[in-house]
C-alpha cells in the first residue's frame, strides 16, 4: 500500500484542463519524491460527495479544499495550509479571489442589473458549503436583506457550471459563480457563458488552499512546496492554460476571512441564503 495519496480536484471544470491538473500534480509528485528520497505516492481521483472524507485522511499528501469547509466546517484542525495557488484571471490578486455575481438573460432584461435589482428572484448555488458559489454570495446579499430573506427561492445545483446551466435553461435567475472557474470556462468552453449577464462581483478572500494532512511533517511540507513550484516551472504553457501564476505562502490562519464573511452575514441578520 503507498503511503500517500494526493489529488487536485477542485478546478477541473473541463476535460481539458483536467488532463493539465493531472499533469501538474504528475510533476508535483516526482519533484517531490526526488527531494525525500522516493516517497511513495498515488495520484487518485475523487468524487464530489467523497470530498470531506478524502481531506481528512492521515496519508492525504496533497489535495486542493474550499476554504469554508477548511475554516468551518473542522478540517483546519485535520489538515495544514500547503500553499495557495495564484491565478491569472480577472478579480483575482495574488492568491485572492471572488465571485462573479451573474443573472440570467431573462432577469436582466427585466431590470436585474444589481444585485439590490434581485430581491424576490431565484436564486442558485452551487453547495451549502462552498464559499464562492454560498458564503461569498450571502455576504454580498446580506445588506439587501429583510426580516433574514432577499430570493423567492434557492435552487442547489451541485456545481458552478450547473448553476450557469439553470441560469441559461430558466430555472433560475441569480447566482454567484467563482472567477477562476469563470474565467477557464471562457477559454475553454465559451458557450457556457451564453444568456448570463455579470452584475457585480462579492468581496475577495483567500483562494483555495493546496493542503495536506497534520501528520505530514514540517520538512516534507517544504519539501512538497518546493516541488509546487518545480511543477510550475516545469511546463510554462500548461500553466497558461491553467491561468496559474505560482503558489503563494498563507497560513490557515489567512482563512479566518472567510468565517468572518459568514459572521458578518450573521450580524446583518441573514445567516441563510434565502
Amino acid at each position: 500500500m503507498s503511503r500517500w495519496i494526493a489529488s487536485l480536484p477542485m478546478y477541473n471544470v473541463t476535460p481539458q484542463h483536467a488532463t493539465q491538473w493531472r499533469s501538474l500534480l504528475g510533476d508535483c509528485l516526482a519533484a517531490y519524491a526526488r527531494m525525500t528520497g522516493g516517497e511513495e505516492v498515488t495520484a487518485i481521483e475523487v468524487q464530489d460527495g467523497e470530498l470531506m472524507a478524502h481531506w481528512r485522511r492521515k496519508d492525504l499528501l496533497l489535495s486542493q479544499a474550499c476554504g469554508l469547509p477548511y475554516r468551518m466546517l473542522g478540517l483546519h484542525s485535520e489538515a495544514r495550509v500547503i500553499a495557495t495557488p495564484r491565478f491569472d484571471a480577472p478579480a483575482c490578486e495574488g492568491p485572492r479571489y471572488c465571485s462573479a455575481l451573474v443573472v440570467s438573460a431573462n432577469a436582466w432584461r427585466r431590470g436585474a442589473t444589481t444585485l439590490a435589482a434581485c430581491r424576490g428572484l431565484r436564486a442558485a448555488s452551487n453547495s451549502a458549503d462552498s464559499h464562492s458559489g454560498m458564503n461569498a454570495f450571502r455576504h454580498a446579499v446580506a445588506p439587501h436583506a429583510r426580516d433574514g430573506r432577499f430570493f423567492s427561492s434557492v435552487l442547489w445545483t451541485g456545481s458552478h457550471a450547473a448553476t450557469l446551466r439553470a441560469l441559461a435553461k430558466g430555472a433560475a435567475d441569480v447566482g454567484a459563480i467563482d472567477c477562476v472557474t469563470l474565467a477557464l470556462l471562457r477559454d475553454a468552453q465559451p458557450e457556457q457563458l451564453d444568456g448570463v449577464q455579470i452584475i457585480g462581483m462579492t468581496a475577495s478572500a483567500p483562494g483555495l488552499p493546496l493542503i495536506a494532512s497534520r501528520t505530514l511533517g514540517d520538512e516534507q511540507a517544504e519539501a512538497l512546496r518546493a516541488a509546487l513550484d518545480a511543477a510550475h516551472a516545469a511546463d510554462p504553457a500548461r500553466a497558461g492554460k491553467l491561468r496559474l501564476r505560482g503558489f503563494a505562502r498563507l497560513t490557515g490562519e489567512a482563512y479566518a476571512e472567510i468565517e468572518e464573511m459568514a459572521n458578518t452575514a450573521a450580524r446583518l441578520g441573514y445567516p441563510e441564503l434565502r
